[in-house]
């Protein structure tokens, strides 16, 4: 066989047993969480057109996105981002809704960038939008919804960093920079290169405050009165709102209770061109990576027709379990810890004892015995299946023989016996629970 046949293109990979169950069992919590604050499921295609993801509303650059065609030449995209799909959606079903929506969502997300240090292409993204609400209320919501989630997973240390696209856009537009001297400054700024940012401004004429403003931007972080501190700095009006924003969403979020696990950071710029506000990202310790990243985006849905504010984030799920893992965060998942094994004379009653284990609500294996198998194999198989518990049927299934795989234990039992040291109700009036046929008015069984 070719082995190629076996491996995965690079930047994706299997997941499997017990690490699908635990982030099957993250994914739950973090969607509870979302349906708490009451906002309802979307599902958009992993399919999108390319024109979804243009500059102006997209994340990604189009090196970045994995691109084919289809059968009539349309250019098609794997989506690299979750919003602008969930913009179109919105503005084609609920053009003439006025009120707020709250959207979840579950999917992937894919990048066709340069694999490195264990970069995914293909990642999980959960998050919500909130459609139609442009005040700071909705703003401390989409904060206070990613503490909570964070914290349903059993994360305790780590922290939101809020930042303010608003301030930077203000001071660009006084300084009447063009869009690539923009660009090029914001990068700079973002990285806390410091000295990248003073050689950028030599170049440039404006006024002596402003100038040492921007050279000031990469050191404006912290707690929110670090950020009071720019109000000194600048008599920009849009900067100066942008300002008041962030403190109305830290008083806000003080009455949430939340206050304590949010800091604050002007040089905060984010890439993604579509941002018009508030603009945020989740860390925690022993990740070099953003857990949550979102904002708002107040003129991303008029591009698809409908004229309305929205603010939002997204978990990547695949980070946050990487995050759990290094900080020894245990996720308890509903384990599969039982076998039935039987023999075909045995079938009826291995049937009904496994019904009336997953009818009480525990998972099992039933596995018909073969002959050239013994039951020790099947008890090493499970072992290897890290099952705790293996039942075997034999004859008529009148008696059952449990092995205690974990530790060798084997102990033969009548089976209301071993239902009752499962814990289950055996009390019913019935010696053991038969399949149940449909029947006619007769009694008859039907076929």
């Amino acid at each position: 066989m070719n082995r190629q046949l076996l491996h995965t293109p690079e930047g994706v990979r299997d997941i499997y047993a017990e690490e699908c169950a635990r982030k099957m069992a993250v994914q739950d919590k973090l969607q509870n969480v979302f349906h708490l604050y009451g906002y309802q499921n979307i599902e958009t295609p992993a399919l999108e057109f390319f024109d979804i993801f243009k500059k102006e509303r997209g994340s990604a650059g189009t090196r970045e996105m994995y691109k084919f065609f289809d059968r009539e030449n349309n250019t098609l995209v794997l989506r690299p981002d979750m919003t602008p799909p969930i913009a179109r959606c919105v503005a084609k079903y609920f053009m003439d809704e006025p009120g707020p929506l709250r959207l979840c969502y579950l999917g992937q997300a894919f990048s066709n960038a340069v694999s490195y240090q264990g970069r995914l292409n293909e990642t999980t993204q959960t998050g919500v939008e909130l459609i139609g609400d442009d005040s700071s209320d909705g703003d401390a919501e989409m904060i206070a919804l990613v503490i909570d989630a964070l914290k349903a997973t059993g994360l305790q240390e780590f922290q939101v960093e809020l930042g303010q696209v608003e301030f930077y856009r203000g001071l660009v537009e006084e300084a009447g920079m063009d869009e690539d001297t923009q660009e090029q400054l914001r990068e700079l700024i973002e990285n806390k290169n410091f000295f990248g940012v003073e050689e950028l401004l030599t170049e440039q004429t404006m006024p002596e405050a402003l100038k040492q403003l921007f050279l000031k931007l990469p050191e404006l972080f912290g707690d929110i009165e670090q950020i009071r501190l720019a109000r000194t700095m600048t008599v920009n009006p849009r900067a100066l709102r942008a300002i008041d924003r962030l403190e109305r969403v830290q008083e806000i979020l003080d009455q949430y209770g939340l206050g304590d696990y949010v800091s604050y950071d002007l040089g905060m710029l984010s890439k993604y061109s579509y941002y018009t506000g508030i603009i945020f990202k989740a860390y925690t310790y022993g990740m070099g990576e953003y857990l949550v990243t979102g904002g708002r985006y107040d003129k991303l849905l008029v591009q698809f027709g409908k004229d309305t504010p929205a603010v939002g984030f997204a978990i990547v799920v695949d980070r946050l379990m990487q995050a759990l893992s290094r900080q020894k965060i245990v996720t308890e998942v509903n384990r599969v810890e039982r076998m039935v094994l039987y023999e075909r004379s045995a079938r009826e009653a291995a049937i009904g004892l496994a019904r009336h284990f997953r009818e009480n609500g525990l998972a099992l294996q039933l596995i018909r015995k073969p002959s050239d198998k013994s039951v020790m194999d099947y008890v090493s198989y499970a072992r290897r299946q890290r099952l705790r518990q293996l039942f075997y049927l034999s004859g008529d299934g009148e008696q059952v023989t449990e092995y205690q795989v974990t530790d060798g234990r084997m102990e033969t039992r009548s089976r209301k016996e071993a239902l009752s040291a499962a814990g289950l109700p055996v009390d019913d009036g019935r010696d053991f629970p038969k399949d149940r046929g449909l029947t006619d008015k007769s009694g008859r069984r039907g076929m």
